[in-house]
């Protein structure tokens, strides 16, 4: 007999965490051999679902759930799994824009994580559901140091699965006889469903989808339907996709752990290394072939002039929810903690080089630089005879006349400027310059 492979849900009395429950007692993702735990996971307040939840799972009496535990500590509900399904997320409420929703979600994929981190498998696969998907990953990614990157996906499969069945409805055939269907970029309306390597079988005979649909079409109406089906959905249903992305999230699950069949690809988003112009660093949707539990980027695909300024587009909404992210959960730039850290000990190095060429100049003087930086410019433009000028505000020093000839000798050791001071009459008249360039000095 298989040992028991423990796997998290998040959210697990949710719409959507209900429907995956059965999906994953059945076996109908890592095998009808496979014997499974299932760890459920909700917030406090949904304690009384929780066990309803399994109180449902021991009723439907499914062979392959050797045991359910039900918790509202991620260190428990991740104590040793292999496979994480994270559901649970603020979902997005009318009027909420993306980067409130984004704002209350960083920090529950932040603490998820640090948990993940502390106390589930290294090997874990990590598959993140709640929206918004690629962005919540990318953090989740971020504060599970000790485990791979590549262990973290974000669910662009319920994407595939509408585009598939969009191009399988035009034409009239079943969802099976459409494959490579796939999505670029992100989970929201920036991303793009491409049909150009994808195939139909009609009659038996398996043709380009592309010269079974025109352009306008592929381009058009076929992108913008599946970008906004999720919304569709909510007009109609009053509520977000439950059994679909249920069966979504089951599908990229079994795939990642079974395996892609031999000239079948995927689409996840996954850690990108900036393939296809994708913006290094977040998590992108890419075509993907899977073996042994490895998914790896489909590469030499030729992409049109429409489609690398989509790229572009949904490109830039991720950098800009990947830095939104970063500075919500690290008090910094989109690159996060380390980053940070190193740059804040690179500066005082600098800072102490500078202290170091200026060495020589007397501590007074470069303290008044300090508090007076404004002006450096006016004073280039005027290097000549005003900074001669200046060796008079000493004299005006009467009660000190010994620091007034350090500063001659150090500051400018040449003769002239004692030449300077005995002009009579129109080097009086610029005093009042000078009380605007006293910064000069320490500039030189």
């Amino acid at each position: 007999m298989k040992e028991i492979l423990k796997v998290a849900v998040t959210g697990a009395t949710g719409n959507l965490g209900y429907s995956l429950l059965g999906m994953l007692g059945r076996g109908l993702v890592f095998g009808m051999k496979q014997p499974i735990q299932l760890n459920l996971f909700d917030i406090p307040q949904q304690s009384k679902m929780l066990e309803a939840s399994v109180m449902e799972i021991h009723d439907c009496a499914l062979p392959l759930v050797k045991n359910v535990v039900a918790t509202s500590d991620l260190s428990v509900a991740f104590k040793d799994i292999k496979a994480a399904f994270l559901v649970g997320s603020v979902p997005r409420s009318k009027g909420m824009e993306r980067k409130d929703l984004l704002a209350k979600n960083v920090l529950i994929f932040k603490e998820q994580g640090e948990a993940l981190d502390k106390h589930a498998c290294k090997d874990v696969k990590v598959l993140v559901i709640g929206n918004p998907a690629n962005t919540n990953c990318l953090v989740c990614s971020h504060f599970a140091s000790t485990i791979p990157r590549e262990n973290f996906s974000a669910m662009m499969r319920l994407d595939q699965n509408r585009a598939t069945a969009q191009i399988a409805n035009t034409l009239g055939v079943p969802p099976s006889e459409v494959r490579n269907v796939f999505v670029w970029g992100n989970h929201s309306v920036t991303q793009i469903p491409y049909a150009g390597l994808g195939c139909v079988t009609v009659d038996g005979t398996p043709k380009p989808i592309v010269e079974c649909l025109d352009d306008c079409y592929l381009n058009g109406a076929f992108v913008n339907d599946v970008a906004t089906r999720g919304a569709a959905v909510i007009e109609k249903r009053q509520l977000s996709s439950a059994m679909s992305a249920a069966s979504a999230a089951c599908d990229h699950m079994h795939d990642w752990w079974h395996g892609t069949d031999p000239g079948e690809f995927v689409s996840m988003a996954v850690y990108s290394d900036g393939s296809y112009c994708s913006p290094e660093g977040t998590m992108f949707s890419f075509p993907v072939t899977i073996e042994n539990k490895q998914w790896s980027i489909v590469e030499g695909i030729q992409l049109t002039y429409d489609t690398k300024s989509r790229i572009f587009k949904t490109a830039r909404e991720l950098k800009a929810e990947k830095e939104e992210a970063m500075s919500l959960v690290c008090g910094g730039g989109g690159d996060g903690d380390k980053k940070a850290k190193t740059e804040k000990k690179a500066e005082p190095k600098k800072d102490e080089k500078k202290a170091d060429a200026k060495k020589p100049e007397p501590k007074k003087e470069e303290k008044k630089a300090d508090a007076k930086k404004p002006e450096p410019k006016k004073a280039e433009a005027k290097k000549p005879e005003p900074k001669k000028a200046e060796v008079k505000k000493p004299e005006a020093k009467k009660p000190e006349p010994k620091k007034p000839e350090p500063k001659k000798v150090e500051a400018k050791k040449p003769e002239p400027k004692k030449e300077a001071a005995k002009k009579p009459e129109p080097k009086k008249t610029e005093p009042k310059k000078d009380d605007k360039k006293p910064e000069n000095k320490p500039k030189k």
